[in-house]
């Protein structure tokens, strides 16, 4: 198996970071993601902002729901219609508060890229656990995407050297607040191609990887289908978007029940 412990520490960087929050014990244990504060100046802010989460958060009373998919799945398009739907908070990951340094950490080698990503999610947990209090919460993106895209990412080879199906790192973190359902958009490759050429706008790395390499494709694909606890409920988006929102809308009202 290609799979090794180095590459897999920015997934479990998040879940230290969340359960340790002191910088000086993040820095002993991986000293990469922390030491490169001294070359970007926003790696301090993302870690100033994470130590500053409370270190034991709850979900609320109200549905959390997690909507996942690749670029040009209509993903955007149905979170915003299922959170107008629900009038639920509409939450992204990574949270503003950090997101105008994306492009920054985009461009810095994969175990800092993971490192931001994996914080990001800890971060938005947080206002899940507020807002959840008084309305359902929608969240475009979570852990599921990040784990995803880092195992696709650092595991080379193709799809028989994955991780087997139930290992611990399709496991959700144990001290990340959990999502009540994960749903995944589908489309099949040419369609989604198709919508990423229709939109005309700046593909990210990964987004280019994915046009490009169609091993890298099919492991995110088989990654987030092997995530579990919550596992990700497949959603054909291909159809309309009034009948990809319905068959949006029945499931998150079937798990409510």
């Amino acid at each position: 198996m290609a799979l090794v412990i180095r590459p897999l520490a920015p997934l479990w960087l998040g879940r230290l970071s969340r359960r340790l929050c002191v910088r000086h014990e993040l820095l002993s244990i991986f000293p990469v993601p922390v030491s490169c504060t001294s070359f970007i100046p926003e790696a301090r802010e993302v870690l100033d902002l994470v130590d500053q989460c409370p270190r034991e958060i709850q979900k609320g009373k109200f549905q959390v729901i997690a909507i996942e998919g690749l670029d040009a799945t209509g993903k955007s398009t149905v979170t915003q219609s299922v959170s107008q739907s629900l009038n639920a908070a509409l939450l992204h990951s990574p949270p503003p508060c950090i997101g105008l340094w994306r492009k920054i950490f985009d461009e810095e080698p994969t175990i800092i890229r993971r490192a931001f990503y994996s914080l990001g999610n800890y971060l938005v947990a947080s206002e899940i656990a507020r807002e959840s209090a008084r309305s359902p919460v929608i969240v475009d993106r979570y852990w599921h995407s990040t784990a995803t895209y880092g195992i696709a990412t650092e595991v080379s080879g193709g799809l028989q050297y994955l991780p087997p199906a139930h290992h611990p790192v399709y496991q959700w973190p144990g001290d990340l607040l959990k999502p009540d359902l994960v749903l995944l958009l589908t489309v099949n490759p040419e369609e989604r191609v198709k919508r990423l050429q229709g939109r005309g706008l700046e593909k990210t790395k990964e987004e280019a990887e994915l046009e490009a390499n169609n091993v890298f494709r099919q492991k995110v694909e088989m990654t987030y289908q092997r995530m579990e606890n919550p596992s990700c409920h497949m959603v054909d988006a291909s159809p309309s978007r009034e009948t990809v929102l319905q068959n949006v809308l029945q499931l998150i009202q079937n798990t409510g029940h």
